[in-house]
Order: structure tokens, then C-alpha cells, then sequence
């Protein structure tokens, strides 16, 4: 089974029409069951797909590493990019 190809908003307002259209059908206690079954099957899916990308960083350890002295010297770059576009902007004004 594959997802349709469409937009994130039509997907989700496609689950939208199909809660308003059931509630019509159903009793308080038929809607209280049914929400609770779909809620416990989107937990199952959510918690299967989360173990696999566990499984998958796992088997798929990230290629490159940075060292702390790199990283340092990439934030005080940042931070020194950061200075000069404040001074720009105030200069601005």
C-alpha cells in the first residue's frame, strides 16, 4: 500500500472530511471506539516507523564526525558573521 501523491494540507484535510462524514453515521459511543481504535493504530504506525529509523541509524552510522575544535572554530565563524551583519544593519538605520 503507498500514500496518494498529494500536498500535505489535501492529505489532511482528507482525514478532516472523513472524521465530519463518519460522525452523522455513528453514536457518541461508536465515535469514542472507533477514535480510540484509529488513534491506537496511528500510535502502532508512529512507534514502528520510529524503531526503524532507530534500526537504520544504527546500521548507517553518521559518515563524517566533527572534532570540538572544529566545531568551535565553526561557531566562532558564525558568531563573527553574526557581528558583521548587526553592525551592517545599525548602519542602516
Amino acid at each position: 500500500m503507498s500514500l496518494p501523491n498529494v500536498s500535505a494540507k489535501t492529505f489532511s484535510l482528507s482525514a478532516i472530511i472523513v472524521g465530519y462524514l463518519l460522525i452523522d453515521d455513528l453514536t457518541a459511543n461508536e465515535q469514542n471506539a472507533l477514535g480510540n481504535w484509529l488513534m491506537l493504530t496511528a500510535q502502532v504506525l508512529s512507534t514502528n516507523a520510529f524503531y526503524k529509523q532507530v534500526q537504520q541509524e544504527r546500521n548507517n552510522p553518521p559518515t563524517s564526525t566533527i572534532s570540538n575544535e572544529e566545531g568551535i572554530a565553526m561557531l566562532e565563524k558564525m558568531v563573527c558573521a553574526l557581528k558583521q551583519e548587526i553592525e551592517a544593519l545599525k548602519t542602516k538605520r
